[in-house]
């Protein structure tokens, strides 16, 4: 893999964690967004959710986005729909 293939894919974890942090600062505040979370999840915590593992859907997602337990609790039982 080349140097900007590597910084592409470096570039955009960073957007996806940063989109998952505001829809969840917009869902936090009860507002709106054009934009369905579960489309920000990564592929893994997607999965974890459908399997029925909360924990480790918490888990995964605190380590992609840095989120606190409380957020991330939040946010993954929001994709538990």
């Amino acid at each position: 893999m080349s140097d900007s293939q590597r910084e592409i894919q470096e570039i955009r974890a960073r957007l996806e964690k940063l989109e998952a942090q505001m829809i969840y600062l917009y869902r936090s505040l009860g507002m709106t967004t054009n934009a369905a979370p579960a489309s920000n999840a990564s592929p893994k915590v997607i999965e974890l959710v459908k399997r029925g593992d909360t924990l480790g859907a918490i888990k995964a997602f605190r380590e992609e986005t840095g989120a606190s337990l409380k957020d991330a609790k939040t946010y993954i039982e929001s994709l538990e729909v």
